[in-house]
């Protein structure tokens, strides 16, 4: 799993790649902790490369979305991949993020 963060007026936007699962998870965690730190008024991950996540990493998710929202901004994922839309589906999560 890699993450990066860009920042471009305003928006931060993550890009996590591979695999989310409970060996990466951890730094997954630690990258959202740090996006957190830089949210503005909106946040983005960008999904095009992000393969699979599993249930630590959909809490981060969560936790980062709460957290965005208590400082006036927003949570979106972009570009989610088809395996990804499928465990957000089938978790409940599809209604509880904002996914473009």
């Amino acid at each position: 799993m890699n993450f990066e963060i860009k920042e471009e007026n305003g928006v931060y936007t993550g890009k996590p790649s591979g695999w989310i699962d409970t060996n990466a998870a951890p730094d997954f965690l630690e990258a959202l902790r740090e996006l957190e730190e830089k949210v503005g008024k909106a946040v983005q991950l960008d999904c095009t490369e992000l393969e699979y996540i599993c249930s630590l990493g959909l809490r981060g998710l969560l936790k980062l979305k709460k957290e965005s929202a208590a400082k006036g901004g927003t949570l979106e994922l972009l570009n989610v991949q088809p395996d990804v839309m499928n465990i957000l589906r089938m978790t409940g999560f599809d209604k509880l993020l904002t996914i473009q």
